[in-house]
């Protein structure tokens, strides 16, 4: 029997964890082509993934976001402080607080961390280029906020389909906080028909005659869970009150695939590079891109409209 809503689809809880096929390249590839994710447990040291979170946590802090009668590293909002706050392009938090999250040296670190660079490239089978645009979600419980809707990153990203995202925790995530949860398999449906949405993207996917499984996880610090651009995803509603939920999106392709120009500028042009480099020591990640030959593609606004599936 073949499902037609969401709401019949089934869910099961917990990942397989891929970390033993790393010495296995072709084990590897072929659970990536058949579910199109792979999950790590504890695959980074997790003092750096806390290390973040507390400069992150340190920013809602500076906006007065967060209670001040209980530990930072707990991320508890003010429930008073951020009822006037309005989320900026489903980042969780204002502009000015984003921006200044952006302007975060380690943020932009992390995702050339010798762990994630080596999976990729055993992933791939060749050199891998991390995308410059990195994305956080600082998801701090308003009134404004709402979770991220069920979609497909190849429509936001475009260039080569053969894009990963690493949709790291920064911290625990319990499915109660609301992680991420993946439809296994849905990259081998196509690019699905969209309707506009709340949250982050502002376009929700129409599921339609498909039978494939939702999986959900209780994540913890130092997990990897990554995926291909055209897997079904989605956040979890989180139910656990005034709790700061905080992760990001970090994205990789083979260096010699195409790209579109907007994957290599600050995610929602917050600001120019230079805005968020300054005060960053002199570092090797300024600008690291321009030392790639790089195949750029054109953006094409009918992909994020197209109706490869249709539902009957």
């Amino acid at each position: 029997m073949t499902a037609t809503s969401i709401t019949e689809l089934p869910v099961l809880v917990g990942f397989e964890d891929a970390t033993p096929l790393l010495s296995d390249p072709a084990a590897l590839r072929g659970q990536a082509d058949r579910d199109g994710y792979l999950f790590f447990k504890k695959l980074l040291p997790a003092d750096l993934v806390l290390d973040l979170r507390r400069q992150l946590l340190g920013v809602l802090d500076q906006f007065g976001w967060l209670r001040k009668d209980v530990e930072l590293m707990d991320g508890v909002a003010d429930s008073a402080t951020v009822a006037d706050m309005e989320p900026w392009g489903g980042t969780g938090v204002s502009q000015a607080a984003y921006l200044a999250t952006q302007k975060l040296e380690l943020f932009h670190r992390l995702p050339h961390h010798p762990k994630l660079i080596r999976m990729y490239e055993t992933l791939f089978g060749k050199a891998v280029l991390p995308h410059p645009r990195n994305i956080a979600r600082l998801m701090v419980p308003s009134p404004g906020a709402v979770p991220t809707p069920i979609h497909q990153d190849f429509i936001h990203i475009q260039g080569t389909r053969n894009v990963w995202t690493a949709w790291i925790p920064f911290g625990d995530i319990p499915r109660a906080l609301g992680g991420l949860a993946v439809l296994k398999g849905s990259h081998k449906q196509g690019v699905f028909a969209v309707t506009a949405a709340a949250g982050a993207g502002g376009l929700e996917s129409i599921l339609c005659n498909i039978d494939l499984p939702w999986i959900e996880h209780d994540y913890e610090v130092g997990d990897v869970l990554t995926f291909h651009s055209c897997t079904v995803h989605k956040s979890l509603p989180n139910l656990m009150g005034n709790r700061v939920r905080l992760s990001c999106d970090y994205r990789y392709q083979p260096g010699d695939e195409d790209i579109e120009e907007k994957s290599l500028k600050p995610h929602g042009l917050v600001g120019e590079w230079a805005d968020l480099y300054a005060g960053w020591p002199d570092s090797d990640l300024k600008y690291y891109w321009t030392k790639h030959n790089l195949m750029l593609s054109p953006w094409d606004e009918t992909v994020r409209w197209q109706k490869e599936r249709i539902c009957d």
